[in-house]
């Protein structure tokens, strides 16, 4: 197929929360459209990379109607630059998800679904998630792997700890060892109590963990979920 025969529709990606995983986003989409189509081929996206501050001040007061308002406004921008595949780059303001949905008339993939796909391909049913203390506190997350059939199980300590290092360190781009060795640690307490895999359901904490120095194996959101958003675009028309 020539390149200008290339079917590809446009992928609007909703970053910045924090702009460290949304850059693994941008290199993972063009990564894999380029191993899928070869050549000089590139991801076709658009990139709104929101202010994560005035966000991260709705999630501590609680208010996901105006997080919603927010990322449902980014969301119908992108769609009216050309956008045809919305992707939302985070996995706690996936509490929002349903308010983007409602607001929009465009493929959306919740970035859940191609988690939750990996993990059954892979025959594993009782499953760790790691991630903000809104993702492992609310029903939100856990509830969407539950209806896959999926079993969810969180850390029950240090959760206050584990939440500061996504949102003191990582989304600042400070990786330390300790903080590492803490995850690593509490992944091992969830292996403990049965967990076969880990989920990394927040989009920085690859910057920590990955297969080498997990004790269980890893299903990272971001990479899963980016690579959902190129099968879309790749084959949605």
């Amino acid at each position: 197929m020539s390149d200008n025969q290339t079917p590809m529709r446009t992928i609007g990606l909703i970053g910045g929360m924090s702009w460290e995983s949304s850059a693994h986003y941008y290199r993972i989409l063009n990564e894999e459209v380029a191993q899928r189509l070869g050549g000089l081929h590139s991801a076709d996206v658009i990139l709104h990379s929101l202010d994560f501050a005035p966000i991260e001040a709705m999630q501590r007061a609680d208010d996901w109607q105006a997080a919603g308002e927010r990322l449902a406004a980014s969301a119908r921008g992108l769609i009216a630059a050309g956008a045809e595949v919305i992707g939302l780059a985070t996995n706690t303001m996936h509490i929002v998800a349903d308010r983007l949905t409602d607001a929009i008339d465009a493929e959306f993939i919740h970035i859940a679904e191609p988690t939750a796909d990996a993990l059954l391909a892979d025959g594993f049913t009782r499953v760790a998630l790691l991630g903000t203390r809104f993702t492992l506190e609310k029903p939100f997350y856990r509830e969407r792997l539950a209806g896959r059939g999926l079993e969810v199980l969180v850390p029950e300590v240090d959760v206050t700890n584990l939440n500061g290092i996504i949102y003191e360190e990582l989304c600042r781009g400070i990786v330390t060892e300790g903080s590492r060795q803490r995850y690593v640690t509490a992944i091992e307490l969830l292996a403990a109590r049965g967990a076969q895999a880990v989920i990394l359901g927040c989009t920085e904490i690859n910057m920590l963990i990955d297969d080498p120095v997990s004790p269980l194996p890893v299903y990272d959101t971001t990479e899963l979920h980016a690579k959902a958003l190129v099968e879309a675009a790749l084959t949605g028309r």
